[in-house]
Parts: C-alpha cells; structure tokens; sequence
C-alpha cells in the first residue's frame, strides 16, 4: 500500500538539498521549499513546490527538513525572528539532515522540546548523484512515534534508513564518525596511488586491479578515479566543507576523550590545500595534495 503524500517544508536547496526536495516532490508529497537565494528554489517551482519567503513559512506544514552548511546556518534557520521554531505548529517535527556537530545538535533538542517539538536528526551519506537517484543512506535517531511518522519521507530519498535510538545525538555521532572514515579512506588513496606513481607504475591499471580485489566498496573506486584522472571539480563535496567535518570529528572525540590522530593529520591535508587557493575543488584534491607533496604533476 502506497504511503499517503504529506505536506511538509524543506529548508536549505544546495547541491543535495534540492536532489532531496526533488524526490520528496515526485513521491507526491507537498513541498514548501526555501533558501535564502530564492533562484534556488525556482527549478522545484517547476516541479511544483511552494517557495517560502522565511524559514516559518516553510514550517508552517508542521513536518520540515532542514540541509545547511554548518551549526551557525542551522542554528540561525531555527531559532531567528522567522526562523522555523517561530512557524512550527503544536507538536512539529524538525528532521536535520545536515552535518553538524553533537553540541548544536543537543542545544537544538532541548529548545525544540521546550516548545513542544521533536527534533529528529537524520544527516545523510551519499554524493549529490545518489541524492538524485534517492539512493542515500541515512542513519536516524529521534523520539520514536515521531521517527516513525516520517519514515515514508526518508524511504523517498534513501535507499537504507537505520534507526539508532531516540537521541538525535547519536545520529549526528554516527554522520560525524563516518565522514571521518571516509575522509581516512580518501587520504589513503592519494599517499597509495602517489606511491605507485613514484615507482612508474600505471595508476589507473592499479586502481582497477586494488578495487577489483581488496578495497571494493564503491568509495574507492569513486575517489580512486577522481585521484587518477586528476578530477577535482566541479565539487561534489568542496574541501571548505571537508575540513569543517574533520573539525566535528575532533570536537566530538574531544568531548569523551578519545583520541583522533589520523583526524589532526586530514585536517592539516585540507588546510595545505585551502592554502594553496583550492577551495573550490572536491575533496578529493587530497590526491592532489600528495602528488605534489611527492614531486609529482597535480
């Protein structure tokens, strides 16, 4: 039995926000979308969707997603004069699909329940491409009538949705800790294919062979080739955004005392690389950086 459309906000239209909004249009559901360049939002007009002229508006459904840059974007989406909590009716539900850190992410819980709200926090892994063929992956942690109120809208845009409990911190944990095995992945690929490429070995016979026997998950493969063919831009995730995540990791493994070595050193990968003027490239110019590091053609 098909799920009945709900009427819902979308806040935040980048690269995967809109990827998100638009699949949430063509499972049937009403879409308020909003961003604060408004020519953002035109395509999904298009599609359909309602353009909001604040935040509030966009909450006013009582079911609204949020996709933002960083803790301040978010905290100001929510909490400003027209921002989301001043539009929400009775008993909303925030759902958070940024990637920010546990501390927003508490502070945010507590102002929402003080309210009457749930905060549900359901960040995503996954490219703007898997974005637009909703083949996300999306881990999840909330009050549970409420996560399960909106699950039929996560089903819409992801292809697997694990529930981790009712504490929207521990999916924020979750999105946090993963990105930084991804970004440990990516600066393995680059030292690697820098290595072989030192010794005259044909990088992109050696990739093909590496993912074709130990390392195949698609990640290697994906960035395995953006290293090879130098293919940096346009961004699909721009290190600016990259480094703002490592930073995430390192506070949150801060909070508990845990330590992050691998984490200090990707960080200062990125910094060199913003250095350099590189903030307009994919995270991926960590390939980029090691090739050069190595006295090699970038």
């Amino acid at each position: 039995m098909k799920d009945a459309p709900m009427d819902i906000g979308f806040i935040g239209l980048g690269n995967m926000g809109s990827a998100i909004a638009g699949n949430l249009l063509k499972a049937g559901n009403s879409v308020i979308v909003y961003n604060r360049t408004r020519a953002r939002a035109e395509p999904l007009a298009q599609l359909g969707a309602t353009i909001a002229n604040c935040p509030a508006d966009a909450a006013r459904s009582g079911i609204v997603f949020t996709m933002v840059a960083s803790d301040e974007a978010l905290r100001d989406t929510v909490v400003s004069p027209r921002g989301v909590l001043s539009g929400l009716p009775p008993n909303g539900i925030l759902i958070n699909m940024s990637t920010v850190s546990l501390a927003v992410t508490r502070d945010l819980v507590t102002i929402l329940r003080s309210k009457g709200h749930d905060f549900i926090a359901a960040p995503v892994f996954g490219r703007p491409d898997a974005a637009k063929a909703a083949k996300l992956f999306i881990p999840v942690a909330g009050p549970a009538k409420a996560v399960e109120r909106v699950l039929p809208l996560l089903d819409a845009v992801g292809q697997k949705t694990v529930r981790f409990g009712e504490d929207p911190v521990h999916a924020a944990a979750v999105k946090i800790s993963g990105n930084f095995m991804l970004q440990t992945a990516i600066e393995g690929l680059a030292e690697a294919l820098a290595l072989i490429r030192k010794h005259g070995v044909d990088p992109a016979q050696y990739l093909d062979f590496m993912t074709g026997s130990l390392f195949s998950a698609p990640l290697y493969k994906i960035y395995g080739e953006a290293i090879v063919e130098r293919r940096y831009e346009p961004a699909g995730f721009a290190l600016p955004l990259a480094v703002k995540d490592t930073r995430l990791a390192i506070a949150a493994a801060d909070e508990v005392g845990v330590p992050l070595p691998l984490a200090d050193l990707i960080r200062d990968r990125f910094l060199i690389a913003l250095s350099r003027g590189w903030d307009h490239l994919d995270m991926a110019a960590l390939g980029k950086v090691a090739a050069e590091n190595a006295g090699l053609e970038s």
